[in-house]
Parts: structure tokens; sequence; C-alpha cells
């Protein structure tokens, strides 16, 4: 345990000052804007999500910090403009947690938390029930004309489909179960079939938005989150293609020296093994 002073959030708060400071702050984060920002913002989302899913905690509390500071950039921004500042956001968030927590703060206050309650004793469908409700009401006091309005477009596809299609279904716009999606998947596909029979290959790529559509709302249906289903994939392909070339450098080759055959003889050889690691 160290001795070293901890920095506080003021600390940090004020560090952005500086950093923005006309006289003399950092020449890159004096360019920066609202729009440059964003695509960090997300990158730092996606860092924080992939130390997660490595469990690789002793890198969560840099990833965390790297995201709460695109929080400070934007908030700074918002200070310098007039508009708002950090502490306004930490109200606003705090005022919205408290209205969307009546089973936990009844009078809505801090201080009337319930106490010696079972947390236990609180439905989970009741809590989303509640939950649901009250954001129906903050997008009615935003005088939303549709239940789709407050979906972020920067949103990755697959988890836009997945909120858009969410949303949709609260409002009875679904397929009764999933049997209903796997026959729409099979629609979709086979007129992805039919486009590539022929030779439409714009109304193709068209018709492979909507398997994928398609196959979100599947994913939906399941409760897997379509993004983090593809990212355990993405890895799983991954590793097995790393096995692939290993397996090939030790006799002295890389891919390209190898039939397809080969290859996917290795390939199934990776997935045995991840069936039966104790054959390795």
């Amino acid at each position: 345990m160290t001795d070293t002073p901890r920095h506080s959030l003021q600390d940090l708060l004020t560090l952005m000052a500086v950093l923005r400071d006309p006289g003399q702050g950092c020449p890159w984060d004096l360019k920066q804007d609202w729009d440059s920002i964003v695509p960090h913002t997300l990158e730092e989302a996606y860092e924080v999500a992939d130390a997660i899913e490595r469990r690789a905690y002793d890198e969560l509390p840099g990833e965390l910090g790297d995201l709460l500071f695109q929080v400070v950039y934007y908030s700074q921004f918002a200070s310098e403009e007039g508009r708002f500042d950090f502490h306004d956001v930490v109200d606003t968030l705090t005022a919205k947690m408290i209205a969307r927590h009546p089973h936990v703060f009844p009078e809505g206050t801090l201080v009337s938390r319930r106490q010696g309650i079972d947390a236990t004793q609180v439905e989970t469908a009741q809590v989303n029930s509640r939950w649901e409700a009250l954001k129906a009401e903050e997008r009615q006091s935003r005088q939303a004309v549709s239940v789709l309005d407050d979906v972020p477009r920067a949103l990755p596809a697959l988890s836009r489909a997945a909120k858009l299609t969410k949303r949709a279904s609260r409002v009875g716009f679904d397929w009764p179960d999933a049997r209903g999606v796997l026959d729409k998947i099979r629609e979709e596909l086979d007129e992805v079939e039919e486009a590539i029979v022929a030779g439409d290959d714009a109304h193709a790529r068209e018709e492979v938005g909507d398997l994928l559509f398609a196959v979100v709302n599947l994913a939906r249906r399941l409760k897997a989150d379509p993004e983090q289903a593809l990212r355990a994939t993405n890895a799983k392909f991954e590793r097995r293609f790393r096995h692939v070339e290993t397996a090939l450098a030790q006799s002295g080759r890389t891919p390209d020296d190898a039939s397809l055959e080969e290859m996917d003889g290795y390939w199934d050889d990776a997935k045995r093994l991840e069936r039966y690691p104790q054959d390795s």
C-alpha cells in the first residue's frame, strides 16, 4: 500500500481545464471539438468491454479511466460554451436514477432509501416494467414522435438493430415466437441466393443487410447481445485460425503454401482440441 496521495475527481476536472486553456494547454487538446472526440469515445467503450470479456481486471482501472475522461471532455466543451458542466452531468444522472428506482427510493431522495428490505423481494420483471414505463414518460416529455426516436444513430449497426427491434416489439410489432424469426431468416437467405443467381450484386448486398437484421432479431429473441455474440465468434475464429498457422509453421509453411483441404483439417483439429483439451 503506497502513501502517495491519491488524485481526486476535482484534480481530473482541473487537469482537463488546463489542457484546454488557450494560454498553457495542449495543442492537440485545444484542437478537439464535439465531433472529433466521438470516435475516441466509442473506442474507449469497446476497450472497456474487451478488458471485461478477457477478465483483465488489472487493466480495468485504466480503461474505465479513459472512458471517464471522455465524459470529462464533453463536459469541458459544454462548460466553455456555457451550456452545462460536469456537476450538471452528475446531478442529472443521479436524479434520473433515483426517479427510475422508486422501489429503492420511495420518496424520491437518496436519504429516503428503504431500510432493511431484502432486494430479492422485488421481482426483476417488476423492476424492468417500472424502468420501461419511466423511460417512456421521459420520451413523452421530450415530445418524441416515434418509439424509435432516441435510439442513437452512432451505435454499432448490430447494437442499433437490436435496439430498434426491441423498441418495435414493445408496441406489438414482433413475431410471436423464435420460429417466426427462423422462417424470416430462411426467407431472407433465399432472397440473397436469388439475387446472386440473377447476377444482381447490388440487390444481393441489400438482401444480406436484411438477412443480418433478421439474425439480430433472433439474437434478441434468445436474449443474446448480438455484439457480444459476434465478438465471441471473432475470438473463436481468431483462436482456431492461429492454430492453423501454427500447425503449418511447424513444417516451415504458411497458409499461402497449403491447400484449403489441409487448412480445413487443421481447423477441425482446433475444434477438437477445444472440445477435448486433454488430447493436446
